[in-house]
């Protein structure tokens, strides 16, 4: 799986904190992000939403994309299988699997690609072909969210319950707004990352 950040806010703390002096009525004062800090302290969360990201995840399963999709405060574009053909599909194979299983799931999976390839040989489209297709079936997305949804994204899917697949996939998108943005995630990377 590849994650890359597409595009984020200019400046995305100075307009979080634009946006919170006016709700205050005061000047700044300390340093950049600091004030973030406090609001997120204190649960002032929705002077977060003037700042944006889009990532580009690609390489992961429509089984994470749809656990993805759920949070519906984003803007999501992803790689359609009614207008892209599957004739070679990629696949995504969970760790367990691959462990002890991964010989049979290549199995399962061939016999999937040819089902499509038959049935696209028979005239069906690919709208209709693409019933035949595995969760594991890699995709591409974009997604683009506030720094808001970020943190409830963050807080759900880093989480030690949370399907490995998503949870690389957040974790990943964590790391680099942290880079970004620390003073709105650094509490967040501090929990779920590695250090």
């Amino acid at each position: 799986m590849k994650i890359k950040l597409v595009a984020i806010t200019p400046k995305a703390v100075m307009v979080i904190e634009n946006a919170a002096r006016t709700c205050y009525q005061s000047e700044p004062a300390g340093e950049v992000g600091e004030l973030v800090r406090k609001l997120i302290k204190s649960g002032h969360h929705s002077v977060l939403e003037h700042a944006y990201c889009t990532f580009r995840i690609n390489g992961c399963s429509r089984a994470m994309t749809h656990q993805l999709v759920r949070h519906r405060l984003m803007a999501i574009s992803q790689q359609s299988q009614r207008y892209v053909k599957e004739d070679q599909f990629d696949f995504v194979i969970p760790p367990a699997i691959e462990d002890r299983h991964k010989d049979m799931f290549e199995g399962y999976m061939r016999l999937i690609q040819n089902m499509y390839n038959e049935l696209k040989l028979r005239g069906i489209r690919n709208e209709d072909a693409r019933f035949v297709l595995p969760n594991a079936c890699q995709s591409e997305i974009v997604v683009s969210f506030n720094f808001r949804e970020a943190r409830h994204i963050f807080e759900v899917r880093c989480d030690k319950h949370a399907q490995w697949e998503i949870r690389a996939a957040a974790k990943e998108m964590l790391k680099i707004l942290n880079e970004e943005a620390p003073s709105v995630f650094e509490d967040l990377a501090e929990i779920y990352l590695e250090k």
